[in-house]
């Protein structure tokens, strides 16, 4: 396993991270696939064996079953300072904004619920979820900035914004001496590409790292046309953001499998591979250990630049879907 700074902060994490959206008690949230705290954990302590630090969570994921199962996992499994933990908050419902509860507030009671989850005393990342047009940004970036004084998170980071949400908010911080967000987790892979617009730019300029969820689409850059799995048929989420561009991107799916075949290595590695190429860190779901593994082996895996031109030639602009397809005043 390689490891890097996380944007401007001093946490070190693996080049891949666990993303445990997987985790959970399906009767307790969206998903019907998730593991169960048995699996979980094996899954988990996978990971930690081939070196994976860095594990990302959210206090929506499966009722925050998610959290507890990975603090579970990991304080039975590791020291705590040798990990990295990321969770995040949803912003405030409409029956919080009716009683009056502010961002602060909210923000202030989404973290104590999220360690008392977690079992922990701190996150090493605390995510703001979406973008949350009824509260004042200023109101999101002090609570924040609360809970790092506090020591409850020792760094932020934001999810599913725009380029220019991500500037305004650092800008803010900035100049009000607020912790800035480190890291943005969007939506980024080889057949959704659109975070190269403007995203990546602003990063890149601003040190600021990208570890980008739905890595893999939905599983879909890890099987070849035409293979089918649990998730890719339960995962009503995941086919809202990919059936529709099934055709477009079946071309760039179709090189993947003739790279991986090339290598002698999973379709897995090929793209995430090509990711690494781009992020710091993509956050990997797994509910197998051959996701595990074949995540990574992806960290050692180079591809020249002609065969990255080849996997990015077809791609074709696509309509922002899921959380982002949301993200409007």
């Amino acid at each position: 396993m390689q490891y890097t700074k996380l944007g401007n902060s001093e946490l070190n994490v693996s080049r891949i991270c666990m993303g445990c959206m997987g985790f959970g008690d399906p009767g307790k949230g969206q998903h019907s696939w998730t593991l169960d705290e048995e699996h979980s954990r094996e899954i988990i302590m996978h990971g930690l064996e081939l070196g994976i630090n860095f594990y990302d969570t959210a206090i929506g994921y499966q009722g925050g079953t998610s959290e507890q199962y990975l603090g579970r996992a990991l304080r039975d499994y590791v020291k705590r300072e040798d990990v990295v933990v990321a969770t995040k908050f949803v912003p405030r419902t409409q029956e919080e904004i009716e009683k009056g509860i502010t961002g602060q507030q909210h923000i202030e009671q989404m973290i104590n619920k999220s360690l008392e989850n977690l079992g922990m005393d701190y996150v090493d990342l605390y995510i703001y979820h979406m973008w949350d047009y009824q509260t004042p940004l200023y109101d999101i970036m002090e609570g924040l900035n609360h809970v790092v004084k506090a020591g409850k998170a020792r760094y932020i980071g934001i999810s599913n914004c725009y380029a220019w949400q991500l500037a305004k908010a650092n800008a803010l911080a900035e100049k009000e001496g607020f912790a800035k967000f480190v890291s943005i987790q969007g939506h980024y892979n080889l057949i959704f590409r659109e975070e190269e617009r403007e995203m990546a730019k602003l990063c890149a300029e601003d040190h600021i790292a990208m570890t980008p969820y739905s890595a893999l689409a939905g599983g879909r850059l890890a099987k070849k046309p035409g293979e089918s799995s649990k998730r890719l048929t339960e995962d009503a989420y995941a086919r809202l953001k990919y059936d529709g561009t099934e055709q477009q991107d079946r071309k760039i799916i179709s090189r993947v499998e003739e790279l991986a075949q090339k290598h002698e290595v999973s379709m897995t590695e090929i793209s995430l591979a090509w990711l690494l190429t781009k992020v710091t860190a993509p956050v990997a779901g797994a509910t197998k250990f051959h996701h595990v593994e074949g995540a990574a082996k992806a960290v050692d895996l180079v591809l020249d630049d002609t065969e990255l031109a080849y996997l990015e030639e077809p791609y074709v602009p696509h309509a922002l879907v899921g959380v982002m397809a949301q993200n409007r005043g």
